[in-house]
């Protein structure tokens, strides 16, 4: 048998799942075998202390005595649990306990917590719970009574069981190594063709090759298995034919409909104008319906153009109109244009020299400030520079930043990081049109939080649009 050979390959490559199988089950089992002795113990001992606790009702008058605190940590303590009761600045019991009590446990506890740690005693497993006392007054409220009570035992038992299952996962990867590699020696026989065909049509599947087929010898497994193989890339091409088929239509569905909807939008947005130069004079209910019926017609009208640029990008119809511009005045007008020239602050050098199409970068730029504006907090800041034929600009805010869950979608299409969102202005289209136009000109556009909070949005565009 060749050290090269395939069967040796394959001998090889099962033998190893086998043993990252079995290694995975044993783990998983000592993982799962060892919380749940620590979680038995922790709770048994932490059942113990209430009950005890519970059985010592009524304490007693406050603040307590030293007697009482003797009286709780004597009923407390047994052959197998160490206590110690804290009051104040006077404490009863095993005084050597302080030592593994840590400020943590003690902070759980006076916030009114059963609260456990596991702790190393000079090499020994200790577990210390605690909890806080509280009495029953007259009127039946309770009231924090101060007294703070801990209990340790000892959790060498336990480890010795944890070290016996380590033991018992190790032997049990051993004799699975064993196995493995008698059992790959048997399955390797006589199956090499067949599978080294099934993994070259399942390659060429997987590159996107939906008629992928392999053939179909006897009536064994492997039959099966290329039997069962050539259904499922028929069924898949078949099924990724029908989603093609319906993506190409709800594409065009929504490019036509957004195309029907500019001529009454038109006209709607024609009358919104009047209307908002008469609106202030209108009383009451009636000028709040005229200024919400204007509001919503414009946001209407950014939806429906935002739907017509995305159907462009959907469409491959999107190109590039390049221009050479001044990078620092095509992002100063943009500012200009929107009223937003007092609302930030940064570096825009001039003399920042490029050919980009200056349309889709006033989109970019309209889009990233004012999400800044709308979702950060002031200052926005603008900072653009230049690396070669690479040109940045990153837009950031003192906001409150990004969510890690919002980060890997936040360019995704009608994607709203807060429900509470869902009838603002926007269309939820603006950074998946910015990310669009970004990737248009040959760069991208990526979102962080900044080092000092706030989020940082990314764009970096080759000097030339459309040459990356």
């Amino acid at each position: 048998m060749k050290l090269g050979g395939l069967r040796t390959r394959l001998l090889l490559a099962f033998s190893l799942l086998v043993v990252i199988t079995a290694a995975t089950v044993a783990g998983g089992g000592y993982v799962q075998s060892r919380t749940l002795i620590l979680q038995q113990a922790q709770d048994a001992t932490a059942r113990v202390l209430v009950d005890k606790a519970t059985a010592l009702f009524p304490l007693g008058p406050l603040p307590p005595g030293d007697g009482t605190l003797s009286r709780i940590s004597g009923e407390l303590s047994d052959r197998q649990l160490s206590s110690l009761v804290l009051f104040e600045d006077r404490a009863s019991g095993n005084q050597q306990m302080r030592s593994l009590i840590s400020p943590e446990l003690r902070e759980r506890v006076r916030a009114g917590n059963v609260a456990w740690q596991r702790v190393d005693a000079g090499g020994t497993p200790m577990l210390v719970v605690g909890t806080r006392f509280t009495v029953l007054l007259p009127g039946g409220q309770q009231r924090d009574s101060g007294i703070e009570a801990y209990i340790a035992r000892s959790m060498v038992p336990e480890a010795t069981s944890i070290d016996e299952l380590a033991t018992r996962a190790w032997l049990i990867g051993g004799l699975a190594l064993v196995f493995a590699v008698g059992l790959a020696l048997l399955a390797a026989r006589g199956v090499l063709r067949p599978v080294r065909e099934l993994g070259e049509a399942a390659k060429r599947l997987g590159e996107g090759d939906l008629r992928a087929r392999v053939g179909v010898r006897g009536s064994d497994e492997l039959a099966g298995v290329a039997r069962t193989f050539n259904e499922t890339a028929e069924s898949l091409e078949r099924h990724v034919g029908e989603l093609e088929r319906m993506e190409a239509d709800a594409r065009r569905f929504v490019a036509d409909v957004s195309h029907e909807l500019r001529t009454p939008l038109a006209a709607m947005t024609a009358v919104a104008d009047v209307l908002e130069q008469e609106a202030s004079s209108l009383p009451g209910d009636a000028g709040r319906a005229a200024k919400m019926s204007i509001e919503e017609t414009h946001n209407l009208t950014r939806l429906v153009n935002d739907l017509i640029e995305v159907s462009r990008f959907d469409a491959g119809a999107a190109a590039l109109a390049l221009e050479e511009v001044d990078v620092a005045e095509v992002i100063t007008a943009s500012l200009r244009i929107r009223g937003w020239t007092g609302e930030v602050e940064g570096e825009l050098p001039s003399g920042i020299f490029a050919e980009w199409d200056p349309r889709r970068v006033d989109v970019i730029v309209a889009n990233l400030v004012g999400n800044a504006l709308r979702h950060g907090e002031k200052p926005v800041s603008l900072r653009l520079s230049e690396a070669g034929e690479q040109i940045t600009l990153e837009v950031s805010d003192r906001g409150p930043g990004l969510a890690p869950e919002v980060l890997p979608h936040v360019f995704d299409r009608f994607y709203k990081a807060d429900s509470a969102r869902a009838r603002s202005g926007g269309s939820g289209l603006g950074l998946a049109i910015a990310w669009e136009n970004a990737r248009l000109h040959g760069g991208m556009l990526s979102a962080a939080n900044g080092a000092d909070g706030g989020a940082v949005f990314t764009l970096r565009l080759p000097r030339r649009g459309g040459t990356a």
